[in-house]
């Protein structure tokens, strides 16, 4: 999926459990891989293989194709970063979430912003170059999972390349932002959506796409960097029997690999397999690996009868990266049936193990468990919980796959899933430093009860899950409510991987934490849900510096350096998918819009003052609903209207608290909005296909019933 952090916040019962253990994989015989990306490459190629020795930089979305994020830049250090002041400052048009990794070529600042936006700014100034709209259809924000947000374009002999909310992928010109081609890559009769970065390598850009969770089928393809021309394309899991093969690179593993897997007729709702962020290129070995996503819908015995192991969900996946062909895959989670996607970030390194240098890559996907994989055979190196888990016992290291608790799959009965759907680990990008050989990351700790639905049916364009997700109701009592909140528990924390421990842990507030970046300067900085971006010692953990954002910052820190000045930069903004819909959130107030932070030594800049608009008061209606309504109501809320709206109609502060609503005590105003579309060019489409006018007046008795405790509670605190 893309997705469903959403999930995590309507999280209503936390377990504090913890099982040690590690989890697993299925993987097949590998094709023999190449030991060079070839020959005859262009100038352009051969600059982006050779990015590491441009640290004035950042030319690639990982900063080199090993996707460490580390910086050799040291001007700024441990020993100095108390001076750390901000050097300029540029606002971004709008209060969504944003969370895009900047990059830097030759003095410039390119960055894709929320609603898929690019700017290119002065990287020393801030001072805008200009800037791109690809004015993506309000409409296309009810598709996704998690926000409008994009995280980041790709740079190419000239060209800055990005992908759109609604499917497309876009070159510009780097020089002026003129369109120099554009291509849809996605079905747009299927709720599709991309809020990705592109990767390129070899003239060749790679984009993939979400929308697991909605019903689509997942595929990752290549595009020519020059001309938009589609060069292959591969599907990740089987498509529907009768259709015959679909003349792409993934025939031939599909028919004879994956389909085996499959039972029932999971093409009906796509089956999922989504690869929407994890796309790294390996140059040593000349091969690509994807991270795929989950399945459509979630729960395995209504996608695949309970039967199979389902390929290539939640794998990671060896292309060949000329054709498109498979090579090997590693399953982490077998029969995926929790939203445990493998689409989380993945980095390339060498490590010293048991005595010899081994090609390894790395991963920490949602399923709380970090993986050291061999590059050349697929084969699992060693797995270690990072956080507590107790959907499995460990792995069997003989085969590879996980040792799960059977009461996990809820065949049987309802089950409380550590870690939930919003993951052990995330988007949230993490990192290597070559100097102290740890990897930097966000974690965080939650969980869900998973049931299954008795009244599930597919609905295009609308979460299919097969779970009865309205059993995670937050409670009313407000110290219960309270514990709830406080149970959720977010950190940074520094992993050794070869030893598979933790070496130091810091606290964060919240999920959602921003990802991070380390350099040479034994530094790792990291933005967090509580509006700070923070600079540490890499070494120890230990808070070093410090600045105010007054927003959440989320985007991931890069570091490049103009006219011998090193600088640090970051996106901030609220939003993505467990912010926008936060019921846990201190204060729900509107947030301001984003902006890019750059920071040097000795920096004297500061942000605007920024004071929050006091809230409207609760607004229930005066008419009066039945509790079957309000029964009624309260799932479909829980399943469609939450992830933007807020767990309980309890909102984050980015999109509006429909308590609060003006549309609410009228019947006809509200219909205007949720049937009519009247808000359409602001995200909230239409969803006058999938409910009926009771079903509409349902929601809008839930919301009213919201609305009158929120009245209740602000009369008693006055």
């Amino acid at each position: 999926m893309h997705g469903a952090l959403w999930l995590g916040r309507a999280i209503a019962v936390l377990v504090i459990a913890s099982v040690i253990t590690l989890l697993a994989c299925s993987s097949q015989q590998p094709s023999e891989p190449s030991n060079s990306p070839g020959t005859g490459l262009s100038e352009a190629d051969r600059r982006l293989l050779d990015a590491e020795n441009e640290p004035q930089n950042w030319l690639m979305h990982g900063g080199t194709y090993r996707e460490e994020r580390y910086s050799s830049l040291a001007q700024i250090s441990a020993d100095n970063v108390a001076g750390l002041g901000l050097a300029w400052s540029f606002e971004l048009d709008t209060n969504r979430g944003q969370q895009a990794t900047p990059l830097i070529v030759d003095g410039v600042l390119y960055t894709t912003t929320a609603w898929s936006k690019v700017v290119a700014l002065d990287a020393a100034t801030g001072r805008k170059l200009w800037q791109y709209d690809p004015k993506v259809p309000g409409e296309a924000a009810s598709r996704g999972c998690c926000d409008v947000v994009s995280r980041g374009a790709t740079w190419y002999d000239g060209l800055v390349i990005s992908a759109t909310l609604d499917g497309r992928l876009i070159a510009l010109d780097a020089r002026d932002g003129r369109v120099v081609w554009s291509t849809m890559t996605v079905d747009d009769s299927w709720p599709y959506t991309i809020t990705g970065a592109p990767r390129v390598m070899k003239g060749k850009v790679i984009i993939g796409n979400s929308g697991a969770d909605t019903g689509v089928r997942g595929y990752v393809t290549a595009y020519d960097a020059r001309t938009g021309q589609k060069v292959w394309r591969f599907y990740t899991v089987p498509g529907n029997p009768a259709n015959g093969p679909d003349g792409a690179a993934s025939d031939d593993v599909l028919k004879s690999i994956a389909a085996p897997t499959w039972s029932g007729e999971w093409w009906q709702a796509g089956g999922g397999g989504t690869i929407w962020d994890a796309i790294v290129y390996d140059a040593e070995l000349d091969q690509l690996y994807i991270g795929v996503g989950n399945g459509s819908p979630w729960n395995h015995q209504v996608r695949s009868a309970g039967q199979g192991d389902n390929l290539f969900l939640s794998s990671i996946v060896a292309l060949d990266a000329e054709t498109g062909r498979y090579r090997w895959h590693y399953q982490v989670n077998p029969g995926e049936t929790w939203d445990y996607t493998a689409t989380q970030p993945i980095i390339l390194a060498t490590l010293r193990i048991e005595g010899r240098d081994r090609q390894v890559l790395m991963q920490a996907p949602k399923n709380g468990f970090f993986y050291v994989i061999d590059r050349h055979t697929g084969k699992l190196i060693s797995a270690r919980n990072f956080v507590p888990v107790n959907w499995a016992t460990g792995i069997d290291q003989a085969t590879g796959r996980p040792m799960e608790v059977p009461a996990a799959r809820y065949r049987d009965g309802d089950f409380v899933l550590i870690p939930g759907p919003l993951g052990g680990h995330n988007w949230h990008p993490m990192t290597f430093n070559r100097l102290t050989g740890l990897v930097y990351m966000p974690i965080q700790e939650s969980a869900l009860l998973y049931a299954n639905d008795p009244d599930y049916r597919y609905q295009r364009g609308l979460p299919n899950l097969a779970i009865d997700y309205p059993k995670n109701v937050l409670p009313d009592d407000p110290q219960a409510f309270e514990a709830v909140r406080d149970s959720l528990v977010a950190s940074l924390i520094a992993w050794d991987p070869v030893a598979q421990r933790e070496v130091w842990r810091v606290p964060r507030p919240g999920p959602g934490n921003g990802g991070t970046l380390t350099t040479a300067g034994n530094l790792v900085f990291q933005g967090t849900s509580g509006a700070t971006f923070e600079a540490l010692d890499a070494r120890t953990g230990r808070k070093m510096w410090q600045f105010k954002a007054h927003t959440t910052v989320l985007g991931s820190p890069v570091s490049y350096r103009v006219r011998d000045q090193q600088y640090v930069a970051v996106l901030t903004g609220e939003g993505g998918g467990y912010a926008i819909g936060s019921p846990f959130l201190a204060d729900p107030r509107r947030k301001p819009n984003g902006r890019v932070l750059a920071f040097r030594l000795g920096g004297t800049a500061s942000l605007p003052r920024y004071t929050a608009a006091t809230l409207p008061p609760a607004n229930p209606p005066a008419a009066e609903f039945t509790a079957e309504q309000v029964r009624h109501g309260a799932r479909i809320f829980a399943m469609v209207c939450s992830h933007c709206h807020g767990a309980g109609a309890i909102s984050g502060g980015v999109l509006p608290d429909l308590r609060r609503s003006g549309f609410l005590p009228q019947r006809e105003a509200w219909e205007a909005v949720v049937l009519g579309g009247l808000l359409a060019d602001r995200g909230m489409a239409s969803y006058a296909g999938h409910f009926s006018r009771e079903d509409v007046e349902a929601v809008r008795a839930y919301v009213a019933q919201r609305a009158v405790l929120l009245r209740q509670r602000e009369d008693a605190s006055r």
